[in-house]
């Protein structure tokens, strides 16, 4: 298995999407940090934050099942590019929602900044295996998951911190320039066949005034396979307790522990920190682990992540709930980072851009259900009651995961997730 520094030195085509990961995503987080301030600061209400998260989350969710299909017909490299440059364009707005009359416009620029990022995230995801090596496919997912992690820790942090120094509109400025750069580096990929298209029949006319049936045929795919299917619905699983966490982070920071908008930004700061821990413990250890020790290690990790997320809820001391939160992102770290690795391994290339769409889409919906609910009771309860529960709920996946193991459920796909024929990959001489 390939390192980190000699992936990033070997393949250009990696290194260029890194690249663009890098600055985007930092620059993506920015935007979270001011809009949820923001939100906060013009109407003192954990329902505003709530509505921005909908208004995030339904477009997303509708974009999914299109942008799976389109993302398994056509070049993934083009669609990426076309949504780096709309969220660019679109991430530019937000400068003019600054003004307190103008906060109406903070919801429909976040349903556009998200109806175009499925087809970026689920974009990359899926050509992952195209742009690497069969060696090089587990160091490639570690440090894209990896990358994400930092992303929020370096992103949250100096987010919170440029608000509250030189105000929204730099943040928001700063995100529009990382979705441009990000377009910039995508441009760079090249493939020997000139495309990067996924390889698959010939579309009849059928397919084409019936893409829905394409969809329907991911979904049978994704349903026909054990370990795809509890994969899934562990994302949904985790989400009954993240979608909570993007009001909560927001309601702890500024209202719990009365630190504003620096305070929201630590604790997305913290959890970063703790992916990023996470990350490194399966790089290191889970992703060496024979396939049923891995299932055991996502059982773990789902039970670690919510109960250290309840002890987040309640504690008192400002540096014990930045601790508790960060095992807990530590551990959902582990079981999403192993997780995805098995799906980029096992998942036949030509149901990818669905697969991974659908699972996203899936993971939102019930984000939408439980930000919905977290937000409409931040008006009766508190904050920690809200988070005890979300806690709970997320801990309960691991039950479901423990179950489906130990029962013989889960057992390992046939290898797909990299043709040999199809990975074409322009590499430049080490030096």
């Amino acid at each position: 298995m390939a390192s980190f520094p000699q992936l990033l030195r070997d393949n250009r085509n990696y290194r260029h999407t890194w690249l663009g990961q890098v600055v985007s995503e930092v620059g993506d987080h920015f935007n979270t940090i001011a809009v949820f301030a923001l939100a906060l600061e013009n109407t003192h209400s954990g329902l505003a934050v709530s509505a921005v998260m909908i208004c995030r989350a339904i477009p997303m969710i509708m974009a999914g099942p299109i942008a799976g299909v389109l993302l398994d017909r056509w070049d993934r490299k083009k669609i990426m590019l076309v949504s780096d440059s709309t969220r660019a364009i679109v991430a530019a707005g937000f400068i003019f929602a600054v003004d307190p009359a103008n906060t109406w416009l903070l919801y429909p620029l976040s349903a556009l900044l998200w109806f175009a990022a499925p087809f970026f995230t689920s974009g990359r995801t899926a050509m992952l295996p195209t742009i690497t090596t069969k060696d090089e496919l587990q160091t490639a997912n570690s440090l894209t998951q990896t990358t994400r992690y930092f992303a929020v820790t370096v992103g949250t942090f100096l987010g919170g911190v440029s608000v509250a120094a030189w105000g929204y509109e730099w943040a928001f400025g700063l995100n529009a320039v990382s979705f441009a750069f990000s377009a910039l580096m995508i441009s760079r990929l090249q493939l020997k066949q000139g495309h990067f298209r996924p390889e698959r029949a010939a579309l009849t006319e059928n397919d084409v005034v019936r893409p829905w049936q394409e969809y329907k045929e991911g979904l049978r795919y994704l349903k026909g396979t054990p370990l795809f299917l509890a994969i899934a619905m562990g994302h949904v699983g985790w989400a009954t307790g993240g979608g909570a966490a993007q009001i909560l982070f927001g309601l702890f920071g500024d209202q719990v522990f009365n630190r504003g908008a620096a305070g929201i930004g630590i604790i997305w700061s913290s959890a970063g920190v703790g992916l990023l821990i996470g990350a490194a413990i399966t790089y290191l250890f889970v992703n060496k682990l024979p396939f049923e020790k891995y299932k055991t290690a996502v059982v773990i990790a789902y039970l670690i992540h919510g109960t250290s997320y309840i002890l987040f809820s309640q504690m008192e001391e400002f540096w014990l709930a930045l601790v508790f939160i960060a095992i807990s992102r530590a551990s959902s770290a582990v079981f999403v980072i192993s997780n995805l690795g098995q799906l980029l391994r096992h998942i036949n290339g030509e149901f990818r851009g669905r697969v991974f769409s659908t699972i996203e889409s899936m993971t939102w919906a019930m984000m939408i259900l439980s930000l919905t609910a977290a937000g409409v009771a931040s008006e009766y309860v508190s904050p920690r009651t809200i988070g005890a529960v979300a806690g709970f709920c997320s801990s309960l996946t691991a039950l479901g995961w423990a179950w489906a193991h130990w029962t013989n459920r889960l057992p390992e796909p046939a290898l797909e997730g990299v043709d040999p024929t199809e990975v074409e990959v322009h590499r430049e001489p080490r030096t």
